[in-house]
């Protein structure tokens, strides 16, 4: 029972302070961190102990699923190159920099300093989607920092393998092996992202029962990481393919009452999840501090050397990458670059992996060093959630790259007029073909002109109803046209979207 008031008490913790955060416009991450670490520090607080399966297994999926539902292909692949050099180059430079760094300044060995870059190489994306959802960055650089996120696991999955068999058993594995294990966890990932992508289509194009939707959809997450992981290859990459996949589709396997309500539920799901997971970082600082072993007292200092050293590396990789993605007659290259470096946060997915550190050699003696490589983890996820997240959004503000809310709204303007004249077209058509009553199409054309004035529609008729059902098939048609075409944002088009099947939902079933 304890357990349970304890997980119902951060549930509520948790929530409270995500809502202040909204209210306040502060990144919900950072202030949990916060507050975690603060609640930790009250005497009397229960030790808060998470087995990182569960982090893995019950967490992760959801949220990584999101995250890619929300990627663009189409924008993807408009920064594939970079997010290829970032996902390779730039988390094997991570790990062997903090590695050599963790080596000369702390007392650890080159096996376990090695584990800790390893752990510390990758950005992490349910910190970097977090953090970045109110952010108005240019769509090529908001792609390309979530898409980095999302991809980078297998390379850091490879390395931390190969750095915890170094550590573990005392020995070293060859480049040839750390390669197929790479293709493995890559490659098969994949393969079996695609899959269930797949077969979850088949299922949901046959299936208009909104509440097996709802559960078709919250499963395959899981379904996705839990056969990856059990094939021994990279649960996180399938759950991200799978994601992106039924991302791009997912228009067109359910109507537009059953999206509505997906949306809903997954916005709750995430919402919660995030509050949890991001108030157990800073609820585990403490008690991993006073588990660390004499000679250990200088980990504060450590962390900075280390996190410091994560966002130098980061700079120097990014400057020539940035040109890459900065809009057309932007701002300078650097002040890009200083914007993706500073989104590129460490969060949950790093403290999973440090926690998943085996406790004992393959000699059953104590793996020495675990205890200040968890400590140095969970310090540099929480110094990088407090310090980055509280002053991203006045760095993406100063730098230029911010759009405005002008901006914005005029593309979804010219959007939403495109739709409605698309609309208007039909109409006219159907007028000219009298497949329809002359009233009623009389009055679909003057709600749609009059929706171009800005003025409400009048009570609905049967006829009516069908007619405008039709129209809003056509205006998803042109939205896909105008999104197809570069003519909208993914963001605008996902907006619109939205729109149109609140109106379609909005039409009852008569």
């Amino acid at each position: 029972m304890r357990a349970v008031g304890t997980v119902l008490l951060l549930v509520i913790l948790a929530t409270a302070v995500a809502a202040f955060a909204r209210n306040r416009r502060i990144p919900a991450p950072s202030l949990l961190v916060l507050a975690g670490v603060a609640a930790a520090a009250i005497p009397g607080t229960p030790a808060i102990r998470i087995p990182p399966q569960t982090i893995a297994l019950v967490v992760l999926p959801p949220l990584l699923y999101a995250s890619a539902e929300e990627l663009s292909p189409r924008d993807l692949r408009t920064v594939w190159r970079p997010v290829t050099v970032l996902a390779l180059g730039l988390v094997l430079a991570s790990a062997a920099a903090v590695g050599v760094l963790a080596a000369a300044v702390t007392p650890l060995s080159g096996a376990m300093a090695f584990v800790l870059g390893a752990v510390l190489a990758s950005t992490d994306p349910v910190a970097v989607s977090a953090l970045g959802r109110r952010l108005a960055l240019p769509g090529r650089v908001q792609v390309l920092i979530q898409a980095e996120s999302l991809f980078n696991d297998a390379t850091s999955l490879v390395l931390f393998k190969v750095a915890i068999a170094a550590a573990v058993a005392g020995g070293t594995v060859g480049v040839g092996h750390a390669a197929g294990e790479f293709a493995l966890l890559a490659g098969g990932g994949t393969a079996l992202g695609a899959a269930v992508a797949g077969l979850v289509a088949l299922i949901r194009r046959r299936t208009t029962d909104p509440v097996l939707e709802t559960v078709i959809a919250l499963v395959t997450p899981y379904a996705a990481y839990v056969l990856a992981e059990s094939a021994h290859t990279s649960g996180v990459t399938a759950v991200v393919v799978a994601g992106v996949v039924l991302g791009t589709s997912g228009h067109r396997l359910t109507d537009a009452r059953i999206r509505l309500q997906l949306s809903a539920v997954y916005a709750v799901v995430v919402f919660l999840l995030e509050s949890v997971v991001f108030a157990i970082v800073g609820l585990e600082l403490p008690t991993l501090v006073r588990d660390l072993p004499p000679g250990t007292g200088n980990w504060p200092l450590q962390a900075l050397a280390v996190a410091a050293a994560l966002i130098a590396l980061r700079i120097a990789w990014m400057l020539p990458l940035s040109a890459a993605v900065r809009p057309a007659e932007g701002p300078a290259s650097w002040r890009a670059a200083g914007v993706i470096t500073w989104a590129g946060t460490r969060g949950v997915m790093p403290l999973a992996a440090a926690l998943s550190i085996p406790l004992t050699t393959h000699g059953g003696t104590p793996l020495p060093g675990r205890e200040l490589v968890l400590v140095l983890t969970t310090a540099v996820v929480v110094l990088t959630l407090v310090v980055q997240g509280l002053t991203l959004s006045p760095l993406v503000n100063r730098s230029g790259l911010a759009l405005e809310p002008e901006h914005t709204a005029r593309e979804e303007s010219t959007a939403r007029t495109a739709l409605t004249r698309a609309a208007l077209a039909h109409v006219d058509l159907l007028t000219t073909l009298e497949t329809h009553p002359r009233p009623a199409l009389d009055r679909l054309r003057h709600t749609l002109t009059a929706r171009l004035d800005s003025t409400p529609d009048d009570p609905l008729t049967p006829t009516y109803r069908d007619l405008r059902r039709e129209v809003i098939a056509i205006q998803t048609t042109e939205l896909r046209r105008l999104y197809d075409t570069h003519a909208i944002s993914d963001t605008t088009r996902r907006r619109l979207q939205h729109d149109l099947d609140r109106e379609e939902a909005g039409l009852g079933d008569g």
